[in-house]
Order: structure tokens, then C-alpha cells, then sequence
């Protein structure tokens, strides 16, 4: 019996301990990861999908609105280089603040926030959330998994052409 009560003692020691570790200071870490949505913004406003690909892993995944995700850094170059284009076209600018909460648990992390579409004059033309999910890799914060959507509300589906009768088919009818 006396080992089990010394082996109790010694396990709520050990957890006792365990919880009064300090936290990792990941300050650095923090500040690298919002430095990479600010040049992510950048690269994205300014064309250079390349740039936003090499913030990705080789297998990360890209699940943008309204289109099917992009797996792999060439996907997601491409999408980007498609999607950028589109949106200098328009005469618009995908705005990150970047002040949203970055949480990090050891070579693991996420970002979540907010954006802002404006168009040349400024105005706000619309605003959105975004999440991505990170992983340091060889010492520098990849992008493993990314997705926005927009706080827009999805456009009504289109109305369905009602039934014919089937009664005016028939002879009779």
C-alpha cells in the first residue's frame, strides 16, 4: 500500500511540475508569421504569384471561394496568378491587416483574421475572414492550409422552372 501511496505522491508531483513550466516566448515567431500575410498581400496586389507560392509547402492546399481548391505550389501559383490578375483588372486591392490572433503550439500554427476588398477611390467594396494554418519548416513559417470567404451573403440559387403537368399530356386532360 505504501507504494501506491508514494507513487500518487510522486505522479502529482511530476503534473504539479509539468504545469508550472513556462510558456515558450514565441514573440519572434509571431512577428514572422504576420511579416508573411503582410508580403503575402503585397505580392497578391502586386501580381507576383510566385511570391505568394513560395509561402507555401510543396503539398499545401488553397481553398478559395467560389472556385476548387489548389493543391500543391503550382496549383496555387497559378491560382494566383489567375485570381491577382483578375482583381488588378478590376482596378481592386486585397487589404490584410493582419491584426488578428496568431496562435502557436510548437512548429504548429495558425492565423486568423480579416480583409477588405477597395477599389481605386478607397471605398470598401467588400470584407471578409480568412484562416491559414502554418508549419515551420527548416526554420521559416510555410503556409500548409489557407481559406477565405467573404461575409457577403451567397447569392440566391436560381429559381427552379416549375413542373410541367402532367395532366395536359393526357387526352382529356
Amino acid at each position: 500500500m505504501n507504494f501506491l501511496k508514494t507513487a500518487a505522491i510522486a505522479a502529482s508531483g511530476l503534473l504539479a511540475l509539468a504545469g508550472c513550466q513556462k510558456a515558450a516566448d514565441t514573440t519572434a515567431d509571431e512577428a514572422a508569421i504576420r511579416a508573411a500575410t503582410a508580403a503575402w498581400a503585397d505580392a497578391y496586389n502586386a501580381g507576383d504569384a510566385d511570391a505568394v507560392a513560395a509561402q507555401y509547402t510543396e503539398d499545401a492546399v488553397l481553398q478559395p471561394p467560389g472556385a476548387p481548391s489548389a493543391s500543391g505550389r503550382a496549383a496555387i501559383s497559378e491560382f494566383i496568378a489567375a485570381d491577382s490578375a483578375a482583381t488588378k483588372a478590376a482596378g481592386l486591392k486585397f487589404n490584410i491587416p493582419g491584426d488578428g490572433p496568431v496562435i502557436i503550439s510548437g512548429d504548429l500554427a495558425y492565423e486568423a483574421g480579416s480583409f477588405s476588398v477597395t477599389d481605386a477611390a478607397g471605398s470598401t467594396v467588400a470584407t471578409g475572414k480568412y484562416i491559414g494554418v502554418f508549419n515551420k519548416t527548416d526554420g521559416k513559417w510555410l503556409l500548409v492550409r489557407d481559406t477565405w470567404n467573404t461575409d457577403a451573403p451567397a447569392a440566391p440559387a436560381p429559381a427552379a422552372e416549375p413542373a410541367a403537368d402532367p395532366s395536359a399530356d393526357s387526352p382529356g386532360g
